[in-house]
């Protein structure tokens, strides 16, 4: 049975000064008085918590709330921001005011009416983790700490920690549309280190989603089992050797191993980066970019990823937009100012970290698709070669995707099997490049356990990504020289 929630934003129709079409249509009049073509306001309420475990002791707690309106005005390529943390009709007006100073000329029109748009769920929120008690949080820290302790007795630290999340948004536009949502989120994390006479290595599980504790009722999101995964991942790299280095196939893991296809391919499908000519993908629509078995989408729809969102922070509806198809360039994802210099619909990928910042283009959950060929036969196709289970940092250059990313776990492939782990490895390429030397690619897609977040000009975003087996052909790994 269903708690109703006591968190509820002020500006909605629960709060305690709900903002109607009344109120939205004088914002947008005062916005648009200097002759800005285009409007939008942003109300925001973000209320979160944490809770950190180390060595057995809940070290921290805390719990943080803001609240505020942005206000948007644009008139061709310029752009009038402004915000207000207090929501006072005097406070509003200042801040709508202010935006409109980047226009000048006739006053613009606001709308005289809003289209609602259909309610869509991809998440739920009426059952929130806010809404449980800190004694219950506590105890899943706990019950990943026993386990990982209980796994094996190298276990010489855990860590394990706990984000929750609620963001309820409403948006209305000067072109009529007024929309809303609710936005849970949680991400469960667990860190260990292993020693072996002296040998130490870390391993970590992590995941979560759009959801609340829920997520722990399936048996492989469980405590015990991120615990198990994060002592699994400690103990397969003591023991790992020094990486050979130079040119060779490599072959990703399925699943977050796409984040190498967000940061060194999906950036670069971003609309702004196009617009502005930065991007080496700028002016090929139609063109080939990857290999013919690759094609690239991304997806808001999937049920609650962690990129998933119902409405965009622009109000308007995200769907799966095609990027690559068969290794054909087919479109760019796009916000509303860039969706009107292709003059094409926005893709409902105009994203913002809060109120406080302004929307761009950025990405949701980036799948690279399934293909034909069956894991196991991609392994045994690989004479030498270094199979990538787990990621780390990287570094993208967006304006011609080349790359550097560490792996925190992969292995040799000799003569067709994985054999020995592999540490001080690195991938180093281009990421166009990488996408047309793809031969092979898996009928296993799998999509990342909610770990995901993404920073671009300085605002973060909860993302998801997902992807396949993947054989590249050839990869250049920075490691021993042998």
């Amino acid at each position: 049975m269903s708690i109703p929630s006591r968190y509820h934003a002020p500006f909605g129709p629960a709060g305690s000064a709900p903002v109607d079409a009344e109120t939205a249509r004088k914002l947008l009049t005062v916005a648009l008085s200097q002759g800005g073509q285009y409007a939008d306001l942003f109300y925001e309420y973000n209320v979160a918590g944490s809770y950190a475990l180390e060595e057995g002791i809940l070290k921290a707690a805390g719990r943080s709330v803001s609240m505020g309106l942005g206000v948007r005005v644009m008139k061709g390529d310029a752009t009038g921001y402004a915000y207000v943390q207090e929501l006072t009709p005097e406070a509003m007006q200042r801040a709508a005011r202010t935006a409109a100073q980047i226009a000048a000329g006739e006053q613009s029109g606001a709308p005289v009416s809003f289209e609602v748009p259909g309610q869509i769920a991809r998440y739920q929120a009426a059952d929130l983790s806010l809404d449980v008690s800190g004694e219950q949080k506590r105890e899943l820290l706990l019950r990943a700490d026993r386990a990982a302790r209980a796994a094996d007795p190298r276990v010489i630290r855990v860590e394990a920690s706990l984000h929750e999340e609620l963001r309820e948004i409403l948006i209305a536009t000067s072109t009529g549309k007024l929309a809303s949502d609710r936005q849970p989120m949680i991400r469960f994390s667990v860190r260990v280190i292993a020693d072996d006479n002296g040998k130490r290595q870390t391993g970590s599980s992590g995941g979560g989603g759009r959801m609340s504790l829920e997520y722990f009722d399936e048996p492989t999101h469980s405590p015990e089992a991120h615990a198990r995964e994060a002592v699994r991942h400690a103990l397969a790299m003591l023991d790992a050797r020094e990486s050979p280095a130079g040119q060779m196939e490599v072959v990703l893991a399925p699943g977050d191993s796409g984040i190498l296809l967000h940061e060194a391919v999906g950036h670069g499908l971003e609309a702004d980066f196009n617009r502005k000519g930065t991007s080496n993908y700028s002016g090929r629509i139609g063109q080939r970019v990857a290999s013919e078995l690759c094609t690239v989408v991304d997806d808001s729809t999937l049920m609650g990823s962690r990129g998933s969102i119902n409405v965009d922070d622009e109000a308007n509806t995200p769907l799966a937009a095609t990027l690559i198809e068969h290794g054909i360039l087919v479109g760019y994802m796009h916000d509303q100012h860039s969706a009107k210099h292709y003059k094409t619909q926005p893709t409902g990928n105009g994203r913002r970290e809060s109120f406080q910042a302004h929307p761009l283009p950025r990405m949701t959950n980036t799948l690279l698709l399934a293909g034909p060929h069956d894991p196991e036969e991609i392994i045994r196709s690989v004479k030498k070669g270094v199979y990538a289970r787990k990621f780390g940092g990287g570094q993208v250059d967006i304006g011609n995707g080349d790359f550097v990313f560490s792996l925190t776990e992969s292995y040799l492939i000799e003569d067709g099997k994985i054999t020995t782990p592999l540490k001080g490895v690195n991938l180093i390429g281009n990421g166009p490049d990488v996408m047309g030397k793809i031969s092979m690619l898996g009928n296993d897609v799998q999509t990342s356990d909610g770990i995901w977040t993404c920073g671009k000009d300085g605002q973060s975003v909860p993302v998801g990504v997902g992807c396949p087996t993947i054989k590249i052909a050839s990869v250049t790994v920075g490691g021993t020289v042998l």
